[in-house]
């Protein structure tokens, strides 16, 4: 046991590694607009297509991924999605025309949606009490690896020969991650990590059923979670692709100014999500809605600071900083506590399935949320547009928290009484067996 405790954080190391390289391949073309849009001489609405385009693949391959990991080997599953990443950012870099660069910018979407897998895996190295804080941590590799891409984009690639060179490094970084978790991550047998089956020494493989997935996804409070990450892509997916372009042609920032203004905000963003995953882990132990209810709060007061952010005027760039510095500690609140709450209520042979429908929801949203934005921007502005889609977006979702509250802890205590079920008949195998 004190192996495996060991060897789980070495996992933890391997997946923070994977999300960090791959979210720096994924969101570093944000940080890359102008160049890009200059060189294919693009308007807000075909940037916003060329990123709608991966969306729209990862979103249509989150219902396949889900279904895979929940019958196969999820550890070998993820080292596939890492080669599929560096091959297709090869293979954009070779386009230099707009129709062919939007089409294989498009084929990155494919690993995009490979993480229902990783996370169900973490769910079977780490007891739910924990999740929260471990969900948090391995989602600080995101705003993280978002700032590595901006320091790429902004200093590296103008002396290493300009974008295309990056993305060769991260598109070779995510064929080394594929050996890495190919030869390095063990599976664990699903459902091991839950305390109502911690006493059954062997534990049986729980095969996938549709009936059971089609049950989880049914379940009301999943209604609510569902609603909410399908608004809940909007802000972040606008804020990635259009805010550095705000800032430059808005706000009048340069390329340094932009990277020291952003990388201490996207430090804090990072801070964020081991503070949602950690009150979240804290409220829950006292009651079941602690996790929805700092998912509330983190969209509420986001919102808020966001509202008056961008409604500082440009040349006090100081207190548009410290704003945007609120906005960031209260944006990713949520992210770890509607993670670990779907694990909550769902059972380990469907989790990866049910993530994947509520992915699939979410990058519905994300997917529109680009090109909805770039549209709204070429007829007023960026910053007309980042406002009303990050503020209607969050105002829902808070609603739809508030609604979440009166089903999750019913959800939780059923499905608490199904594994206790399920030990006491394991146990009653087992005893006939010996």
């Amino acid at each position: 046991m004190k192996n495996l405790s060991r060897y789980r954080w070495f996992v933890i190391v391997v997946f923070f590694l994977f999300t960090l390289l791959h979210q720096t391949d994924r969101l570093m073309i944000g940080s890359m607009q102008v160049p890009i849009m200059g060189e294919f001489k693009l308007s807000n609405s075909q940037w916003g297509l060329i990123n709608t385009g991966a969306l729209i693949v990862a979103t249509i391959l989150y219902p396949v991924w889900g279904y895979l990991y929940d019958r196969y080997a999820r550890a070998k599953l993820l080292a596939l999605a890492a080669f599929i990443w560096g091959s297709t950012t090869w293979l954009s870099c070779l386009m230099r025309a707009y129709v062919p660069f939007l089409a294989t910018r498009a084929s990155t979407g494919i690993d995009d949606s490979a993480y229902p897998g990783l996370y169900s895996l973490v769910a079977d190295y780490f007891e739910p009490g924990l999740r929260g804080r471990v969900y948090g941590l391995l989602y600080v590799a995101q705003p993280i690896g978002y700032l590595l891409g901006m320091v790429l984009a902004l200093m590296v690639a103008p002396l290493i020969g300009g974008w295309r060179s990056v993305f060769y490094i991260t598109g070779g970084l995510g064929l080394v991650v594929a050996v890495l978790i190919f030869f390095g991550v063990r599976e664990m047998p699903r459902g091991r990590a839950e305390p109502e089956l911690e006493g059954v020494e062997e534990l049986r493989q729980f095969r996938f059923s549709w009936a059971e997935a089609k049950l989880a996804v049914q379940k009301r409070s999943m209604w609510f979670i569902f609603a909410q990450g399908f608004a809940g892509q909007f802000p972040w997916n606008v804020i990635t692709f259009f805010f550095f372009g705000y800032l430059i042609r808005e706000r009048g920032y340069d390329n340094d100014s932009v990277l020291f203004t952003m990388a201490p905000v996207i430090l804090v963003l990072a801070s964020g999500y081991l503070l949602g995953g950690t009150l979240g882990d804290a409220v829950f132990k006292r009651t079941l809605n602690g996790r929805v209810l700092v998912s509330s709060i983190g969209v509420l007061l986001g919102a808020v600071f966001m509202f008056f952010a961008l409604n500082t005027p440009h040349d006090q760039r100081t207190q548009f900083f410290i704003l945007m510095c609120l906005t960031a500690v209260f944006m990713p609140l949520s992210s770890p506590n509607v993670l670990a709450t779907i694990y909550d209520v769902t059972l380990p042979e469907v989790r990866s399935t049910t993530l994947a429908a509520e992915s699939l929801v979410e990058f519905s949203g994300a997917a529109l949320a680009p090109l909805i934005a770039g549209i709204i921007a070429d007829a007023t502005s960026l910053e007309s547009s980042i406002l009303v889609t990050c503020l209607t977006a969050w105002l829902l979702c808070f609603g739809l928290y508030l609604g979440a509250l009166f089903f999750v802890p019913r959800d939780i205590l059923g499905l608490r009484a199904q594994l206790r079920q399920r030990a006491d008949a394991e146990k009653a195998r087992l005893a006939t067996t010996t």
